[in-house]
C-alpha cells in the first residue's frame, strides 16, 4: 500500500531531535522531513458535473456529443448503479467527508442554518475532509468551480473564513462559492478575495474555460518545481446547473435537433441504454410523470420554446464536455494522465426547476412565476447568451433522467440514480477498460475508496477535534473485480421530508409534500433487481417488506442523525438575524466604499422587503454613476445618478420600471434616498433629494427573490441591471456612505403607500 512509503505519520510530533550548544561547533543541525506519500502516489482528480442526470451523458445513452468524457469511460470503469443525495451541497459533503450528508450538518443547500446538527451550513469540523487528510500526506491540494459548502452569509470579503476551501484543506482555491452563477458574468473568489472575470463575454469568455485554464496553471505551477508532489484536484463545474449558457457555436451545434420532442428523443435514450447494457435488460421506461404532457399535445409556441431551451442544455453540456478533454490533454501533455485517479460524477439528477415550460429567467421559479410560452418565446433568440438565465422544462428532465421518474430533489431513482466514471490507467487493468460496474454504490463511498487505495487510514482526532467515524463503503475491490459484491448493503435517503431507502435490492420510497403529515404520506415498494425504473409498486402486495424497510430507514435515520425531519426549503433563504450574524436585528446596513462586492445573503436582504436606501454624496454637476446595485443584467436593482438626476432602474426579469426624479441634484453635501414598498406582488417606489420628494413609481413585479449575484457599491458588479449605462459604471464622484434600512410592514402604513401608487398614475 502506498501509505507504507510514508516518510513518517502526519501524526508524529515535529519536535526539535538535534542539539542546541552553547556554539555552533557544540550544536547538531536537524531537519524535519515533510510528509510525502511516495514516489508512487497518484494525482487525484475528481470532475462533478451539477444537475446532469443518469442519460444525458453519451455513454449513458443520450444523443449529446461528450466524446471525451465517452473515452474516459471506455478507457475506464462506468458505473451503472452509483447513487448520490437528491441535491448539490449534501451530495457534496458527502463526496469529500465519506459520511453521511446529515451526520456532517448539510441535509439541504448551505445557503441557510436551521440550529439543529443536521443543517449547519457548512461540514462539522469534526468530519475532515479529503483534501485536509491528504494535505497532512503531503498532497497538493486544489478546488476550482463551485463551493456551496460554506454558510453564504459568511462569504463576503468580511468573512470569516474558515468554512472556505483553503479552510478545509485546499491550498488553493478559483471559482464560486454561491450555488450558482452567470457564466459569463460570474461572482468570482480566488483563494481568500473576491476578484473580477479576466475578460467579458465580448472577448469570448466563458467560465468553464476560465476554470480549466486555473486548473491546469496549478498543475503547471506545481509540477514544473515539485514534480515529486502529487496532487488532488477537486473541479466542481457550474454546468450543468442553469444558467445553461454556452459559446454561440455550441448553441448553432444543436439548432433543430430536439425539434422531435422528448417523448420521441427520450425512447431513443432508453433502447440506447439496452443496448449499451446500462440498464438491465427488460427496464421500462417510467411513464410521464405528473404534469408533463404529450409532447404532440404541445402548443407550437410551447415546442418551441421548450426545443431551444433543451438545446441550450446540450451546448453547455457538450461546451463542458470539450473543458474536460482540456483537463485530459493537460494531463496526458505533462506525463501525469496514467497515474492520476480521475473520478467523473454528478452531484443530483436533472433539475426540476424550470417548471413546466422552462424559463428564460430560473429566478422566476423562486419567485412563483409560471412563464408562459406565448411570452418567453419573443425572446427566443437570447436563450443560452449572457442575457439569459433559463433552465428547460420538466419534460426534457425527465428525458435526462431516463428511464426513471422525479427529479433533483426528489428520492425516487430521478434524483439520485446519476453516472460514475473511474479512469486510472496505472491502477485499473487494461483487460477491464470500457467495462461495466453494476455493483451499488454510494457518493460517500467516494473517500474511503480514495483512503484505501492510498493506504490512509482516516485520524480519529483531526487538529484536536475527535472526528465522526467514516461511514461509507470502499469499491476500490470492484475496480478490477467485475464479479465482486457491493460492500454497500443499505442506504438510506432524505431530502426536505421525502425518504427513500436501498437495501439488498429492495427499496421503499416515498414522495413528501411539504406541510402532509410524515405519518400518513404513503410509502411505495421496489425490487430493483427486476424494476430499476420504479414502475411495479409492490408496497400492496408485499407490505411486510414495505414495513421492514421502513423500520429499516428510521433505524439509519439515528444512526445518521436525520432527524428532525424538516420540510423547510425555500423559505429558510434570507437573513435570520441571529448573534454573530451580518444581519443585525436593527435591520440597518451602513456600507462605506471601497467594498467588493458582497454576496446576496450577505448583503441587505432586501428581496420581497419594504426598505429605504440613502446615500451620502459630495455632489458636483456632471457627476455620475452607480451608488447601489444588485443582480444582473437579468433581473437585479440599480441606485445610480444619470444627467444631474437621481434614478432606479428595477429589472424584473427584463421588465424595467424606471423612475427619475423630478429635480436635479444641487451641488454640495446631498442626500440622495429611495423608499422602496411591497404591497403584495407589486410595490412602489418614490424618490426624494434632501427629504425631499421627487417622484413616485408603481413597480408591478416586486421581486421576492432577485438574483444570485448580491450587492455592489459605487459600482454596478458584473453585467449591467440598466440598459441606461455601459460596463460597471463607478460613480465618479465621492459616496460618502450609503445606508440600507429595511422597514417592517405594517397594515397601518399600507393605506398611505397605496394612495401614493394611485397618486403616481395621475
Amino acid at each position: 500500500k502506498l501509505g507504507d512509503k510514508m516518510s513518517k505519520s502526519p501524526e508524529q510530533e515535529n519536535n526539535f531531535q538535534g542539539v542546541i550548544g552553547k556554539t555552533i561547533k557544540d550544536s547538531e543541525p536537524w531537519f524535519e522531513i515533510p510528509n510525502h506519500p511516495g514516489e508512487d502516489a497518484p494525482n487525484i482528480v475528481i470532475i462533478l458535473l451539477d444537475d446532469t442526470g443518469f442519460s444525458q451523458l453519451g455513454c449513458y445513452g443520450s444523443s449529446i456529443d461528450t466524446s471525451n468524457i465517452d473515452t474516459l469511460a471506455a478507457h475506464g470503469l462506468q458505473f451503472t448503479n452509483f447513487h448520490v443525495t437528491p441535491l448539490c451541497s449534501p451530495t457534496r459533503a458527502s463526496l469529500l467527508t465519506g459520511r453521511s450528508q446529515h451526520a456532517v450538518g448539510m441535509r439541504a443547500v448551505s445557503n441557510f442554518r436551521t440550529g439543529f446538527p443536521n443543517m449547519l451550513g457548512h461540514i462539522t469540523n469534526q468530519a475532515a475532509t479529503v483534501s485536509e487528510i491528504l494535505n497532512t500526506y503531503g498532497y497538493a491540494t486544489f478546488c476550482v468551480g463551485k463551493w456551496h459548502l460554506a454558510p453564504m452569509e459568511d462569504c463576503s470579503a468580511a468573512g470569516p473564513f474558515s468554512q472556505w476551501p483553503l479552510g478545509r484543506g485546499f491550498d488553493r482555491f478559483y471559482g464560486f462559492l454561491e450555488g450558482e452563477t452567470d457564466q459569463f458574468n460570474p461572482s468570482l473568489t480566488e483563494d481568500n478575495h473576491h476578484i473580477d472575470p479576466p475578460a467579458k463575454p465580448d472577448d469570448g469568455y466563458h467560465l468553464s474555460e476560465d476554470l480549466v485554464d486555473n486548473f491546469l496553471a496549478m498543475v503547471g505551477d506545481l509540477k514544473g518545481v515539485r514534480p515529486d508532489r502529487p496532487f488532488f484536484a477537486y473541479v466542481p463545474f457550474g454546468a450543468t446547473h442553469a444558467p445553461h449558457q454556452a459559446p454561440q457555436e455550441y448553441l448553432e451545434k444543436y439548432r433543430g435537433k430536439f425539434d422531435e420532442g422528448w417523448d420521441i428523443v427520450r425512447d431513443q435514450w432508453h433502447r440506447n441504454q439496452l443496448k449499451l447494457g446500462i440498464i438491465p435488460e427488460g427496464t421500462k421506461l417510467a411513464p410521464r410523470n405528473p404534469g408533463v404532457d404529450a409532447w404532440e399535445d404541445l402548443p407550437d409556441a410551447q415546442k418551441k420554446l421548450a426545443a431551444r431551451l433543451q438545446e441550450a442544455f446540450a451546448a453547455f453540456l457538450d461546451h463542458t464536455d470539450d473543458q474536460i478533454g482540456r483537463i485530459i490533454n493537460g494531463l496526458r501533455d505533462t506525463g501525469q494522465l496514467d497515474n492520476t485517479i480521475v473520478i467523473l460524477l454528478s452531484d443530483n439528477g436533472a433539475s426540476q426547476e424550470g417548471g413546466p415550460f422552462g424559463v428564460m429567467h430560473e429566478m422566476k421559479f423562486f419567485n412563483g412565476i409560471l412563464e408562459k410560452p406565448d411570452e418567453a418565446v419573443e425572446r427566443i433568440d437570447d436563450i443560452g447568451g449572457p442575457h439569459s438565465h433559463t433552465n428547460y422544462p420538466w419534460g426534457w428532465a425527465q428525458a435526462g433522467n431516463t428511464p426513471f421518474k422525479w427529479y433533483k430533489q426528489n428520492t425516487h431513482e430521478g434524483g439520485v440514480h446519476v453516472p460514475l466514471i473511474i479512469h486510472w490507467p496505472e491502477g485499473i487493468e487494461e483487460s477491464q477498460n470500457g467495462q461495466l460496474r453494476n455493483q451499488f454504490a454510494n457518493v460517500s463511498d467516494i473517500a474511503p475508496t480514495i483512503y484505501e487505495l492510498l493506504g490512509i487510514t482516516p485520524p480519529k482526532i483531526y487538529k484536536g477535534i475527535e472526528q465522526l467515524p467514516v461511514t461509507g463503503h470502499s469499491f476500490a475491490h470492484l475496480l478490477n473485480n467485475s464479479e465482486a459484491e457491493s460492500n454497500n448493503k443499505v442506504q438510506y435517503f432524505e431530502m426536505a421530508g421525502s425518504r427513500a431507502i436501498i437495501a439488498e435490492g429492495w427499496k421503499a420510497v416515498t414522495r413528501h409534500i411539504q406541510g402532509t403529515d410524515y405519518d400518513e404520506e404513503p410509502w411505495e415498494l421496489y425490487d430493483l433487481s427486476s424494476d430499476w425504473s420504479e414502475c411495479n409498486d409492490l408496497a400492496e402486495s408485499n407490505q411486510s417488506k414495505l414495513k421492514e424497510l421502513q423500520e429499516l430507514w428510521w433505524d439509519e435515520a439515528h444512526k445518521h442523525g436525520v432527524m428532525p425531519l424538516d420540510d423547510r426549503m425555500i423559505e429558510l433563504f434570507g437573513s435570520r438575524f441571529r448573534e454573530q450574524s451580518p444581519h443585525l436585528p436593527d435591520k440597518k446596513y451602513v456600507y462605506r466604499p471601497p467594498m467588493s462586492p458582497i454576496p446576496a445573503q450577505a448583503a441587505a436582504s432586501i428581496g420581497g422587503r419594504s426598505f429605504d436606501i440613502t446615500g451620502k454624496v459630495s455632489f458636483k454637476s456632471g457627476e455620475r454613476g452607480v451608488l447601489f446595485a444588485y443582480g444582473t443584467e437579468n433581473s437585479g436593482i440599480s441606485f445610480f445618478v444619470l444627467n444631474d438626476r437621481l434614478m432606479i432602474d428595477y429589472n424584473a426579469f427584463d421588465d424595467h420600471s424606471i423612475i427619475e426624479s423630478e429635480a436635479t441634484i444641487p451641488n454640495g453635501e446631498v442626500e440622495l434616498k429611495a423608499e422602496f414598498r411591497r404591497l403584495g406582488k407589486n410595490g412602489t417606489i418614490e424618490l426624494f433629494i434632501n427629504q425631499e420628494p421627487n417622484g413616485t413609481i408603481e413597480v408591478p413585479l416586486y421581486m421576492r427573490m432577485i438574483s444570485s449575484v448580491g450587492a455592489s457599491i459605487g459600482f454596478d458588479h458584473g453585467s449591467p441591471v440598466s440598459e441606461l449605462y455601459k460596463d460597471s459604471f463607478p460613480y465618479s464622484g465621492k459616496l460618502e456612505e450609503l445606508e440600507i434600512q429595511l422597514v417592517a410592514r405594517d397594515p397601518r402604513d399600507l393605506k398611505e403607500v397605496q394612495q401614493r401608487a394611485e397618486n403616481a398614475k395621475q
